[in-house]
C-alpha cells in the first residue's frame, strides 16, 4: 500500500481521537467551564451534528480543489478547532471548538477515501478504505484511554494539545508524501449529483446507518449492563472494553481484505452475526463467559463491517468526496439514533436488555435493507461499474 494510506490513518486516528475524549473528561470539562454533565455532553453532540450538516456543505465547497490541498486545507481547519479548545477558558469556545472540528472531519473523510481510491483503484478500495479506517478504530482503543488518562493525572488541556501535536505531524507527513492528485473537472461535480440519484446508493446508506445505529444501541450502554446484569467487577469493565476494541481492530483487518472480492457476503455474515450477538446478550448476559463471548462478536462483526460498506458506497456511486462525506453522514445519524433510542428505552423502564433488543431489530432491519438494492452495482468488483473511473 503507498504511504499515503497510512498517513491517512494517523490523520483519522488523531480526528477520532478528538471526537471521542470528550466522553472521557465529562467531569473535568464540567469542572471547569461550571456546567452541568449533560452540558458537556452536548459537546459530544454537538461534533455529530456539524459532522452530519457541516461535512457534506464544505466536501461541496471543495469540489474543484486538488486533492492534497483540500487535505492540508482540512487539517489545518481542524488544527485551528483543536486549539481553540486547548485554549479555551469558557464553554462557548470549546462548543465552537466542537463545531469546527466535526465540520473539517466530516470532509476529511470524503477526500481521504476519495484520495484513498484513486491511489489503488477501486479492486483494492475495501482494503486501503480498512486501513485508513483502522485510525478510527485505534482512536476507542489507544486514543480514548490515552487522552482519558491524560486528564487523571495532568488535567484535560494536555489530551488537546498532544492531539494537536499529532494533528501537525500528520500535516507535515501529508505535505510530504502525499500526491497531488489530479484537478478535478466540471464533469466530475455533474457524475456525482447523478451518482446520488441512484437508488443503490440509497440503499446502501440505509445498510450503513441501520448497521451502525444497531452498533451503537448495543455499545453505548455495554458498561451498566456488564456491571449489573453480568456482574462484573468495576476493574473488569475497562479491560472487556480492551477486549472489545482489540477485536475491533482486528475484524477491521480481516475485513478488509475480504470486503473487495466479497462485499455482499462479508455485509451479510457481518449483520448475521450482530444480530445473533443482540439476541445472545439480551436473552443471556447473566452468564459472564456468554457476555465475554458477546462483547469479543460485537467487537468483531460490528464496526469492522466498515470497509464493506465503503465498497459498497463507492461502486454504487464512485469515489467522490461528496458521496464519501454524506456516507459519513448517514453513519454518525446512524451512531445519533442508536444512542439516543436506546436511551428512550432506558427511560422507559425497559430495561438494561432493551438497548440489546433495539439493536437486534435495527441488525434485522439491515439484513432486509440489502435486498432493496437490485441494480447490481453494489456487488461488482471491477472499476467497469457505471459512474465508477475506468
Amino acid at each position: 500500500m503507498p504511504a499515503a494510506i497510512y498517513l491517512l490513518s494517523l490523520c483519522i486516528f488523531a480526528m477520532a481521537t478528538s471526537e471521542f475524549m470528550v466522553a472521557g473528561m465529562m467531569p473535568s470539562l464540567a469542572a471547569a467551564f461550571h456546567a452541568s454533565l449533560a452540558d458537556v455532553g452536548n459537546l459530544v453532540s454537538a461534533f455529530a451534528a456539524s459532522v452530519v450538516v457541516g461535512g457534506p456543505l464544505l466536501t461541496w465547497r471543495l469540489r474543484a480543489v486538488r486533492r492534497k490541498p483540500a487535505l492540508l486545507g482540512l487539517l489545518a481547519v481542524f488544527l485551528a478547532g483543536q486549539l481553540i479548545g486547548a485554549t479555551a477558558d469558557g464553554y462557548p469556545q470549546m462548543l465552537a471548538s466542537r463545531i469546527v472540528c466535526g465540520v473539517a472531519q466530516s470532509a476529511f473523510f470524503g477526500v481521504a477515501l476519495a484520495l484513498a481510491g484513486e491511489l489503488v483503484g477501486m479492486d483494492r478500495i475495501a482494503r486501503a478504505a480498512g486501513l485508513v479506517l483502522n485510525g478510527l478504530m485505534l482512536a476507542s482503543v489507544a486514543g480514548l484511554p490515552m487522552a482519558t488518562l491524560l486528564d487523571q493525572y495532568w488535567g484535560w488541556r494536555p489530551a488537546f494539545w498532544l492531539v494537536a501535536a499529532l494533528v501537525g505531524l500528520a500535516m507535515l507527513g501529508i505535505a510530504a508524501a502525499a500526491p497531488a492528485g489530479d484537478k478535478p473537472v466540471g464533469q466530475e461535480a455533474g457524475e456525482e449529483w447523478r451518482a446520488l440519484a441512484r437508488p443503490a446508493l440509497w440503499a446502501a446508506y440505509l445498510s450503513s446507518g441501520l448497521i451502525i445505529g444497531a452498533v451503537f444501541a448495543a455499545f453505548t450502554y455495554l458498561a451498566p449492563l456488564l456491571l449489573r446484569v453480568s456482574g462484573f467487577s468495576p476493574a473488569m469493565v475497562p479491560l472487556l472494553f480492551g477486549v472489545y476494541g482489540a477485536a475491533t481492530v482486528l475484524g477491521n483487518l480481516v475485513t478488509g481484505r475480504l470486503a473487495d472480492r466479497h462485499t455482499r457476503r462479508v455485509l451479510q455474515g457481518g449483520i448475521l452475526t450482530l444480530l445473533l450477538v443482540m439476541l445472545a446478550l439480551a436473552l443471556g448476559a447473566q452468564w459472564q463467559a456468554l457476555a465475554v463471548a458477546g462483547v469479543c462478536l460485537l467487537g468483531l462483526a460490528g464496526l469492522p463491517m466498515n470497509p464493506a460498506m465503503v465498497a459498497r458506497v463507492v461502486r454504487a456511486g464512485g469515489t467522490g468526496p461528496m458521496v464519501n462525506s454524506l456516507h459519513m453522514a448517514v453513519i454518525n445519524l446512524g451512531l445519533m439514533f442508536g444512542a439516543w433510542a436506546g436511551g428512550l428505552c432506558l427511560d422507559a423502564g425497559w430495561g438494561l436488555r432493551a438497548p440489546l433488543w433495539l439493536g437486534a431489530a435495527l441488525a434485522l432491519l439491515a439484513l432486509l435493507s440489502l435486498g432493496l438494492d437490485r441494480s447490481g452495482y453494489s456487488w461488482r468488483t471491477t472499476a467497469s461499474s457505471p459512474g465508477l473511473p475506468r
